[in-house]
């Protein structure tokens, strides 16, 4: 039994693949602290009980991983583009702070036009942390790096908030694709 080779490329809008997905997920997650305001309202407790949980002790707390998230949206768009990266203080307390920031990053990310990022599959991308420099190509980055570690960090939040009480489930974190 033999089979027939079928030599074919497949073309994947890097635009498509990126910005709209991160738009989507980051309103998820923002109605998604919008219920976390909510019971913390009712509740009387405390932002700063949510903002600083970690699901274990080597861990981030929620708000460092709403910053990684956006963090990453932003940078590998930007990087994509040929863009500067917005640079936003890691400053925020509350959950209004959280949800300000994702609505920056939501904004920023939306201000890049498709044909700024569709073509860039084989653009170098460098990365740096500490003396460390990771070298990708545009897809190789996006795929194999960014998309990953953006939903890890939205996860990670939505897993501490409901596994504090927080009456959210997976539609709430896929909304409506």
């Amino acid at each position: 039994l033999t089979f027939p080779i079928v030599d074919f490329v497949m073309t994947i809008s890097m635009y498509q693949a990126s910005v709209p997905r991160f738009v989507n997920i980051l309103g998820n997650l923002s109605k998604i602290i919008d219920k976390a305001q909510t019971y913390v309202d009712s509740n009387k407790i405390d932002d700063a009980t949510l903002t600083n949980y970690r699901l274990f002790p080597d861990m981030l707390p929620m708000s460092k991983q709403i910053q990684i998230a956006c963090d990453t949206a932003k940078g590998v768009v930007a990087r994509l583009a040929g863009l500067d990266i917005p640079v936003y203080e890691d400053n925020e307390k509350s959950l209004a702070d959280l949800k300000t920031r994702i609505s920056k990053t939501v904004a920023f990310i939306q201000t890049v036009a498709p044909q700024k990022i569709d073509g860039t599959e084989d653009k170098a991308i460098v990365t740096k942390r500490g003396d460390k420099e990771t070298h990708y190509k545009g897809m190789q980055f996006l795929l194999g790096h960014a998309i990953p570690n953006f939903y890890f960090h939205v996860t990670t939040a939505y897993a501490i908030l409901r596994h504090n009480g927080i009456q959210i489930g997976k539609r709430d974190f896929l909304g409506n694709p």
